[in-house]
């Protein structure tokens, strides 16, 4: 990719994109790649294509927010520990698969789903305290998470920190868990496209991606910090209810 051939206008929407994106995934656990991948698939990339440059951009934004939730203390370490292996061999098995056949089909499906889990959270949120529990469904959590994320183009966070806090998990916790964990998913994805489709897949949005990202990193995690269970908890619903109901509509289209 020639970055000499764009200029800082052609590279500002991408950053803005970027950062808004960032600042609500390390904020609340999800967004990043649902939200950046919708926006290059509509300006016409290949699903592949569009993957793979989002997840370059995460091995930056992830890499970024992971060390700042650290600072903040906002990681679980014995829950990082049960997620990263599956979510990393999930994502790998995701990405060849993508680069290979149309993975896209099940895509509404797994929106919908998504949406109800949304549904349940905000009414969650809304009617009881959140009360932290012993998380027992994490493994396989992670390997359909990491499948879901490379062959949708995103949804790692969607998918498991919705269901991590469906079982009762600290807000926090599950947040900064999942956004560490995500950093070695979006590594081994990016390599995993690397290696099928060659550096040509990624383009010039990769790159404003990557700038608004990084800048936003440390901003989610403070965020994520400084508010209560209860009001994160409504935002993840809002904010999961929302993209969801938005790639149900564009998929049915």
């Amino acid at each position: 990719m020639d970055l000499s051939a764009f200029t800082f206008e052609a590279l500002l929407p991408f950053i803005a994109i970027g950062f808004a994106a960032q600042l609500l995934d390390g904020a609340l656990g999800m967004a990043f790649g649902v939200i950046s991948n919708t926006l290059l698939i509509s300006m016409g990339v290949p699903p592949a294509a569009a993957s793979a440059g989002v997840h370059a951009a995460e091995s930056f934004t992830t890499g970024a927010s992971g060390i700042s939730h650290i600072a903040h203390r906002n990681v679980d370490w014995k829950l990082f520990r049960r997620l990263v292996i599956p979510g990393v061999a999930g994502g790998v098995l995701g990405a060849y698969i993508l680069s290979s056949v149309n993975a896209e089909a099940a895509r509404p499906f797994v929106l919908a789903y998504l949406c109800a889990i949304g549904l349940y959270l905000l009414w969650r949120g809304i009617r009881f305290h959140p009360t932290e529990k012993t998380h027992k469904f994490v493994a396989p959590l992670g390997l359909v998470g990491g499948f879901l994320d490379a062959a949708g183009g995103g949804g790692w966070g969607a998918v498991v920190t919705s269901n991590l806090l469906v079982q009762g998990g600290s807000p926090r916790k599950v947040v900064g868990t999942v956004n560490t964990v995500e950093f070695f998913l979006a590594v081994s994805i990016s390599a995993t496209f690397i290696f099928t489709l060659g550096l040509a897949a990624f383009t010039i949005a990769t790159a404003g991606l990557v700038i608004g990202g990084v800048v936003a990193a440390p901003l989610g995690a403070l965020v994520t910090k400084r508010v209560p269970a209860k009001p994160l908890l409504i935002l993840v619903g809002i904010v999961l209810t929302i993209t969801s109901l938005y790639g149900v509509a564009r998929a049915m289209l």
